[in-house]
């Protein structure tokens, strides 16, 4: 079965270059579509002692396919999701405190040890019946914190795509296998306001290729925005939201205690996150110019401890009308995570990133933000329609240096807490991080990615991987849509 599994994934790798239209199919009244993604990563991770696999390569093709209606009062969509990795490093996962090096270390454990390993499994398959103002979705579904609504503002939609969404609730999309959840979500859109309120519980998957089941973490989201048109120039948007997050699995949680309190430590993680954003941008005759804020708290508790934490975001940019033939966007921002500054004080004071898409703001992705501030500035370059450039230059600390260096991007596994943590070992410097990538859009559906990070490493890493406390990151990556 998995050879014929794999040979199909490879088959279908192969059609972009046989494909003459990305049209989607119908069948009758029903559509038939779908993508492939062929990726390649090379990974240096941090080096420590011993017999250690820190350099190495792997690929990961993914093909999604479904079929979906859409009617006056309802749709429905069924999509399934192929994900095959190979060449997975087997000597990338060491004993704490260097753990996994890199995401390959991450595939390989999740996988029960499997070098080449690949699975099909329900991506999505809802139905959502619909009204004038409002609809309910009912199903497994893919749904990402600030998507709710979409600005008419071009520049706003983008501030939401790449410094708004995902933050806290993702599809985990960098992975080669993601995930979904299953539950409902209910919509109500009238003018300028939306509001949605969603139940669910996420799905396996992220490193682990079967994508089938549950981890057991129910969660609760709730969102009001609102579109702000103060002229035609200047356009805003403002979002309150709440989240509850629930964790049932009885596991060993990553946080700064000692391994034996926290093994012995089994109640219900419970915490609830309160906040919101702002973005703005208006045109001058100097250029375009946006503003963007992002806060949250959080209360509940953290096993037997109270849980008090938060987190926030300032970011700015200007669109100067110089060098039009690039169009250039020039951006820059704070932000800040607590840490836990006392292991033993009854509260945890780590600001909790739940279920989030680490990578969209860590593209280089050995840290979240989680105990973290991280100062950057950002050029874009867009010399044409099709072709983005863009390069970040990031300085990164621990928000605290009592607490841990985090990775990961939460639940994703029944038996895996989904977070890792390193000791700071009294430090506070992470590292600077350099990378820039080209996206470029082809005719017929296909696009191609590129990527290259450069991590310096500071004394956090230096103290845990002595060798060489340098990281690189890079990919290839090819889409292709049908």
């Amino acid at each position: 079965m998995k050879t014929l599994l794999t040979c199909f994934l490879l088959l279908c790798a192969a059609t972009p270059a046989l494909a003459q239209d990305p049209t989607p199919l119908e069948i009758g009244n029903v559509t038939f579509s779908g993508s492939i993604r062929e990726r390649y990563e090379a990974w240096d991770w941090f080096q420590s002692p011993g017999n250690t696999q820190n350099l190495y390569g792997y690929s990961g093709t993914v093909v999604r396919f479904g079929f979906s209606q859409k009617k006056t009062h309802y749709d429905w969509n069924i999509e399934f999701y192929a994900p095959l990795l190979l060449g997975i490093p087997d000597r990338a996962v060491r004993p704490a405190p260097q753990g996994m090096l890199g995401l390959g270390g991450n595939y390989f454990a999740a996988n029960d040890g499997a070098t080449n390993t690949g699975f099909l499994f329900l991506k999505q398959g809802f139905v959502r019946f619909k009204g004038v103002h409002n609809s309910l979705r009912i199903g497994r579904m893919e749904f990402t914190d600030g998507s709710e609504a979409k600005p008419k503002d071009p520049i706003l939609a983008s501030l939401k795509q790449d410094r708004i969404g995902q933050r806290l609730l993702g599809n985990f999309g960098f992975s080669d296998v993601m995930r979904s959840m299953d539950g409902a979500q209910y919509l109500y859109q009238n003018g300028p306001w939306t509001f949605t309120a969603l139940g669910a519980i996420p799905t396996r998957g992220v490193f682990q290729v079967d994508g089938w089941g549950w981890t057991k973490t129910p969660f609760t989201y709730a969102a009001l925005t609102r579109q702000v048109e103060f002229s035609k120039a200047t356009h805003a948007e403002w979002r309150a939201f709440f989240f509850y997050y629930n964790d049932q699995r009885f596991i060993v949680a990553t946080d700064n205690r000692s391994a034996a309190a926290r093994a012995a430590d089994a109640k219900n993680i419970s915490v609830g996150t309160y906040g919101g954003h702002f973005i703005f941008d208006t045109v001058s005759d100097a250029g375009t110019f946006d503003l963007l804020g992002w806060g949250a708290l959080q209360s509940g508790s953290w096993g037997s401890l109270d849980q008090r934490s938060g987190a926030f975001a300032a970011e700015a940019g200007w669109q100067p009308k110089f060098a039009p033939r690039v169009k250039p966007w020039i951006r820059g921002g704070y932000y800040y995570s607590s840490g836990d500054g006392n292991a033993t004080d009854g509260t945890h004071g780590t600001f909790f990133t739940l279920l989030p898409t680490p990578r969209v703001y860590a593209r280089f992705p050995f840290f979240n933000a989680m105990n973290n501030r991280d100062a950057f500035g950002e050029l874009v370059l867009r010399p044409r329609k099709n072709l983005t450039i863009r390069s970040d230059v990031h300085g990164l600390w621990l928000g605290d240096s009592h607490d841990l260096w985090y990775s990961g991007g939460g639940a994703f596994q029944p038996w895996t807490f989904g977070y890792n943590g390193r000791p700071s070992n009294g430090h506070s410097k992470l590292a600077n991080l350099y990378d820039i990538s080209t996206d470029f859009t082809f005719r017929r559906g296909l696009s191609l990615g590129l990527y290259f990070g450069y991590a310096q490493g500071g004394q956090v890493i230096k103290s845990i991987y002595p060798r060489n406390a340098n990281g690189i990151l890079g990919f290839t990556e090819l889409n292709y849509r049908f």
